[in-house]
C-alpha cells in the first residue's frame, strides 16, 4: 500500500512541478511584453520609425525657418524703406550706409564669380588608380571641413559675397555638417552643395588652387571620384541675406571713454 502511494506521488510530484514551470514561462513572457512596451511606448521598437519621425520633423522645421526668413525679409525692407525715408540724414551718411549694407550681406549683390560644386562619391566607389587602398566611408562623403575650405578660399581671393546653397553668407554664418547634411542657419541641405562668390573669377580661382586643403580634397576628387566642379559666371546675383542679424551668443567688448 506504502510502495503504491509512493508510486503515484511521483507522477503527481513531477505534474505539478511542470505545471509550476510553465506557469513562470507564461509570468515571464508576460513581463516581457510588458516591458517591450513601456520601452517603446506602443511603438515597433525592431523598426526607425522614430527616425522617420525625427527626419520628418527636421524638414518641417527647415520649411518652418524658411518662410519665417521670407517674412523677416519683407518686415525688414519695409523697416529699411521707412527708416531711409524718414531719417533725416545726408547724402555722405547714406552712401556710407549703403556700403556698409553691402559689406555685411544685407543688400543684394550682383557681378561676375563663380560657382563651385561639391558632391559625394557614388556609393559604390572603388579605387580610381592605382596603389590607392579601397575607400572607407568617410572617404566617399563631404565633410565640414571641406566646405569650410572652399567658402575660407573664396574670402582669400577676394569674394565681395558668399551664397552657399540658397542662403547669403554674414559675419557670424557658420557652415556646420551632422552626418552627410549641412545645417546652415537654421536649414538643412543634402549634397550636391553649391557655393558660389561674386568677384573676380581668376583671382577665386587662383585662391581655391592655392589652398592646402583643397590640394588634399582634390586627392580624393582623383581617387575615388568625390564631385568637384567650377563653373564661371558672366553675371552673377547673390540674394541679401535675410535672417536675423541678432547676436545670442556674444556681447561687443566693452569700450572706456
Amino acid at each position: 500500500m506504502s510502495n503504491s502511494d509512493d508510486s503515484s506521488a511521483g507522477p503527481r510530484h513531477r505534474a505539478r512541478t511542470v505545471r509550476l514551470l510553465t506557469a513562470a514561462v507564461f509570468a515571464l513572457a508576460g513581463l516581457l511584453f510588458v516591458t517591450s512596451f513601456n520601452t517603446s511606448k506602443g511603438t515597433n521598437i525592431r523598426t526607425d520609425a522614430s527616425l522617420l519621425k525625427l527626419s520628418d520633423l527636421i524638414k518641417e522645421r527647415s520649411q518652418d525657418n524658411a518662410e519665417l526668413e521670407e517674412s523677416t525679409a519683407l518686415a525688414r525692407s519695409r523697416v529699411d524703406a521707412l527708416a531711409d525715408r524718414d531719417d533725416g540724414s545726408t547724402k555722405a551718411e547714406d552712401a556710407k550706409l549703403a556700403a556698409l549694407r553691402a559689406a555685411s550681406g544685407t543688400e543684394e549683390l550682383s557681378g561676375k564669380g563663380l560657382t563651385v560644386t561639391l558632391n559625394d562619391a557614388p556609393p559604390n566607389a572603388t579605387a580610381r588608380i592605382p596603389n590607392v587602398p579601397e575607400p572607407q566611408p568617410n572617404d566617399l562623403v563631404i565633410h565640414q571641413q571641406d566646405l569650410q575650405a572652399v567658402v575660407n578660399a573664396l574670402w582669400q581671393g577676394g569674394a565681395e559675397g558668399i551664397q552657399v546653397m540658397d542662403q547669403r553668407l554674414i559675419s557670424t554664418s557658420a557652415v556646420r555638417c551632422v552626418g552627410n547634411t549641412l545645417i546652415l542657419q537654421g536649414r538643412v541641405y543634402s549634397p550636391p552643395y553649391k557655393i558660389s562668390a561674386v568677384g573676380d573669377p581668376a583671382a577665386l580661382k587662383k585662391a581655391l588652387a592655392a589652398s592646402p586643403a583643397l590640394q588634399n580634397y582634390q586627392l580624393y576628387v582623383n581617387a575615388y571620384g568625390l564631385g568637384w566642379k567650377v563653373d564661371e559666371h558672366k553675371a552673377l546675383t547673390l540674394p541679401a541675406y535675410s535672417g536675423t542679424v541678432d547676436l545670442h551668443y556674444a556681447k561687443p567688448v566693452a569700450t572706456t571713454p
